[in-house]
């Protein structure tokens, strides 16, 4: 074997790590939406990122299901509100399947209970349709990291649900422990890593965390996260 032969399997095998950590590393994205132009038009905008890949796209929750534990996608971008074909419970069922997939919703939808339904079910990132290119990259980003992203819209609809009760929860004080476990919530933690970190059982964190929404009158993460911001404790 001459000098360049070997200097070339060198190389192979020392960038071949390299190579395969940057394929990996992009996001996969499956779409789940009954409307054509929205699938075609995401996918398009999708196809000019480098660090984004489309893995599938779906027209109804049984396309979905049958692909989801095969493809197993860092995010499934979807919509709630296509009677029929999509709607709150898919969402469960997404997490149900595939547990390490984060859903993104990008919907029409402008009824406020059935948002509110929505983030009950643990959604972290929510766009309407009438968002632009960037804050769907942004969300896609933030989202494949379980990090939350709403948009002005629905971030409205949480700062109007929570401010008839500013005064109400400005007289009320956390414990050190709950103020510990608003913070985890807050950063996204599930209640099985707050356990693991606070080293306290997951029944536990249950107990705080019900006791914590019911001491502010919440009723969803969202609002947690935004009294959380409002007081100073993240």
């Amino acid at each position: 074997m001459d000098i360049q032969s070997s200097e070339a399997i060198f190389a192979a095998a020392y960038f071949r790590p390299f190579f395969f950590h940057f394929i990996m590393s992009k996001i996969s994205v499956l779409i789940a939406d009954n409307q054509y132009l929205i699938r075609i038009g995401l996918k398009y905008l999708l196809s000019t990122q480098e660090e984004i890949e489309v893995v599938e796209e779906c027209r109804n929750e049984k396309e979905l299901l049958e692909k989801l534990p095969y493809l197993l996608p860092d995010v499934v971008i979807t919509d709630h509100a296509q009677t029929g074909k999509f709607d709150e419970n898919t969402i469960l069922k997404i997490k149900e399947i595939s547990p390490s997939t984060n859903v993104l919703i990008i919907s029409a939808d402008k009824n406020r209970k059935s948002i509110y339904q929505v983030l009950e079910n643990g959604i972290t990132g929510f766009l309407t349709k009438e968002c632009v290119d960037k804050e769907i990259l942004d969300a896609i980003t933030a989202t494949a990291k379980n990090e939350r992203f709403y948009c002005n819209r629905v971030m409205n609809h949480i700062m109007e649900k929570s401010f008839g009760k500013e005064e109400e929860k400005k007289k009320i004080l956390l414990s050190d422990r709950e103020i510990e476990v608003v913070k985890l919530i807050a950063a996204g933690k599930i209640a099985k890593e707050i356990a693991a970190q606070l080293h306290l059982s997951t029944h536990t964190i249950y107990t705080h965390r019900k006791n914590i929404m019911k001491k502010l009158q919440l009723s969803t993460a969202p609002e947690l996260v935004l009294y959380a911001v409002e007081n100073g404790i993240i």
